[in-house]
């Protein structure tokens, strides 16, 4: 049984929360200079997912924390390369699939040993296939699937061609790169042309790469359990239990928190100060990815129901948390009928919050370009009309 050092220091619920919302780049000053760019390296990794409501959520996640940026200047800062001709990005699994930092390709290398490793795969492979997939690539440069050959043999999602299924083994494997995304589509390359060759490597032994991915999810969350920190990079709770000691990070306890914590230590260094950001939040947005966390946090139960039957949703199909002041104070089910932004369903956490949900559906109408916004549904009648009172008097 592994003896747990004594924490050096006791930190407040409050404390923690504010810790944890400056670290994820709500509290404080926006780093607007940096940009998106910026936002993919202080979280260390931005979640892709294929539904797209408002915007897709790897566009959300720095809309969340800087406002208004450029739709454009966030695929480009994701996918583009800089005047170096080096790439900053690449996709592969983190906590899920993920836009990467570069500098962060040697240490998934454990990863992809492991995938390498993997004695079954849900998909065969076929004879031949991915041979050929990389021999295409090689000479014609980057390819989606459908151009290497085809995605799919039938409609179902599920069924891929061998040269999906070849191609996707290669990225797994880090043979292959996705390098963008157009039409949602993934782009592959060869990891030789798209990987800076100082980065092309997997020298480091399994221990180095965790204790740097620990070290890096701690920094993201500024404070965080075991399992906090073992989901960020959907690490195993050994895996984080063989290197927290070595990662940098310092134990502390926090009040009314029943398991044992680990802080960045930077994080530690001034109390976290400035401006709450008022905003909505994906459901796929770091500051909310872990469950238990989030209910820790911020007494607020998150779960996304896009994949719920309709008759059993409670909030929504795309039930965007609203932050505000430091806290989640309700939910927004967007939509958008051309210049309107509709709220289909509004949850409210009392009247207090109506002015930061009016303010987060207003910001979010004028960065999509709606220039309207009209509510159908509010779970509390009596907030109703202070609630679209509250939004004329913002959109006036």
């Amino acid at each position: 049984m592994t003896t747990l050092p004594r924490p050096a220091l006791t930190l407040t619920a409050d404390d923690a929360r504010r810790i944890a919302l400056r670290a994820q780049g709500f509290l404080g000053a926006p780093d607007r200079r940096s940009g998106a760019r910026g936002v993919l390296r202080a979280l260390g990794a931005v979640q892709l997912d294929t539904i797209s409501v408002l915007a897709r959520s790897h566009e959300l996640i720095p809309y969340a924390r800087l406002g208004a940026v450029g739709r454009r200047s966030v695929e480009s800062a994701y996918w583009s390369t800089p005047d170096s001709g080096a790439p900053h990005a690449f996709e592969y699994w983190s906590h899920a699939a993920c836009v990467l930092p570069v500098e962060e390709w040697p240490h998934f290398a454990f990863r992809r040993r492991a995938y390498r490793d993997r004695p079954h795969w849900n998909h065969q492979l076929p004879d031949g296939a991915y041979d050929q997939v990389i021999k295409q690539l090689r000479t014609e440069g980057p390819l989606t699937a459908t151009e290497l050959g085809g995605a799919k043999r039938t409609s179902d999602w599920w069924d891929w061609s061998g040269t999906k299924v070849a191609v996707e083994r290669a990225l797994m494997y880090g043979e292959v790169v996705c390098v963008e995304r157009r039409s949602w589509k993934r782009v592959y390359d060869l990891a030789e042309r798209a990987i800076p060759a100082e980065l092309l490597h997997d020298d480091l032994d399994d221990a180095e790469c965790l204790r740097r991915l620990v070290r890096l999810a701690g920094e993201a969350l500024g404070v965080g359990t075991r399992a906090d920190i073992a989901d960020y990079h959907r690490l195993k709770g050994e895996q984080v239990d063989a290197v927290i000691a070595d990662s940098g990070l310092v134990p502390v306890e926090v009040e009314g928190w029943a398991k044992p914590a680990w802080a960045d230590p930077a994080a530690l260094a001034a109390p976290p100060r400035g401006r709450h950001r008022t905003t909505l939040l994906s459901p796929f947005d770091s500051l909310i990815w872990e469950r238990a966390r989030t209910e820790r946090i911020f007494g607020f139960t998150h779960r996304l129901e896009a994949y719920v039957p309709k008759p059993k949703r409670v909030y929504g199909y795309f039930a965007m948390p609203v932050l505000s002041g430091g806290r989640l104070i309700g939910r927004v089910d967007p939509a958008r009928e051309g210049h309107t932004l509709v709220a289909r369903q509004v949850t409210l956490d009392g009247p207090k919050a109506v002015p930061g949900v009016a303010a987060a559906l207003v910001e979010a109408a004028s960065w999509v370009g709606c220039t309207d916004v009209r509510v159908e549904r509010v779970d509390a009648p009596a907030l109703r009309t202070p609630l679209t009172l509250e939004l004329s008097r913002a959109l006036a």
